[in-house]
């Protein structure tokens, strides 16, 4: 059981961008508002540099984002009043490392491929990203300066080959992103989130924590999970859009709750489909050190 001053403590020191997802059997409703989940956009947190959701509509996807502080935007309380439902919703708010606070570089991104939309959301590091993850398929070149676009678009470019034929099963699916998670943690910490339409992938690595105001060494766990037909939090309001129970799996860079939230090992990665664990490989801790 997590302990709920400790969830509190974590929140209060989880400075670095902040990932959140959910996968559902059904679809589901999530309600951002302005409340302790948007502060981390800016009013308690470092997170000031934007914020963004996506929710998956069949195969495109609704993206509403941008690059300011969360607590301070209508679209933050457009978006808690319009309960959008959907049965895989991704999330994030930001600290910029890289890239300056501009709409561009607010995550998540968007790429339409093979007659799907491909979302995708990232916190880390990686250094040497330019030299290291060349870029070669016109069709995916990033729009903004960050890393973690870049690193988008290299996965997408991985997966060319796969997709060529039509939508690859899972498991070829899981082997791709599995070998681009290893290719990237070896540039710094990198932890994501990427949905292609089909199936939600979960990649634990390393984040860093602020215990003393400053930022401290990366550590594990960077991700946590836990399994819940509704989930409500301040600021956070989840439950199913439909008068049935739903199967759901929520994601979150910290515990939300005092619940028993299971930490994703450094290494994991997970393909979910219809809010259960459909696949997971296990790259191990890596060699990546500060």
């Amino acid at each position: 059981m997590v302990n709920l001053e400790k969830t509190r403590e974590n929140w209060k020191n989880s400075r670095m961008c902040e990932l959140f997802a959910v996968s559902s059997q059904h679809r589901v409703s999530l309600t951002y508002s302005l409340n302790e989940f948007a502060r981390h956009g800016g009013l308690s947190h470092l997170n000031k540099s934007g914020w963004g959701m996506s929710f998956q509509q069949n195969s495109d996807t609704l993206l509403i984002k941008e690059a300011k502080p969360a607590f301070d935007s209508p679209w933050v309380r457009f978006v808690a009043e319009q309960e959008t439902s959907s049965h895989c919703i991704l999330a994030h708010v930001r600290y910029a490392t890289t890239g300056d606070a501009v709409y561009e570089d607010t995550h998540p991104f968007k790429r339409e491929a093979w007659g799907t939309a491909h979302v995708f959301a990232h916190n880390g590091d990686l250094h040497r990203f330019h030299d290291a993850l060349s870029l070669t398929n016109s069709h995916f070149q990033p729009l903004g300066q960050t890393d973690s676009e870049h690193a988008f678009c290299y996965l997408m470019e991985q997966l060319v080959p796969v997709w060529q034929k039509g939508m690859p099963s899972l498991e070829e699916r899981l082997q791709k992103i599995g070998a681009t998670a290893d290719c990237l943690r070896t540039l710094g910490s990198s932890n994501f989130i990427y949905s292609d339409g089909d199936a939600l992938f979960i990649h634990a690595d390393l984040r860093r924590y602020d215990d003393t105001g400053v930022f401290g060494p990366r550590r594990s766990p960077a991700l946590h999970y836990i399994e819940r037909r509704n989930l409500h939090v301040d600021g956070l309001k989840l439950r199913p859009s439909e008068n049935r129970e739903s199967r759901t799996l929520i994601f979150a860079s910290v515990p939300l709750t005092d619940d028993d939230w299971q930490p994703l090992p450094r290494g994991s990665l997970l393909a979910i489909k219809g809010g259960g664990i459909a696949a997971r490989l296990d790259l191990g801790p890596g060699d990546w050190q500060e």
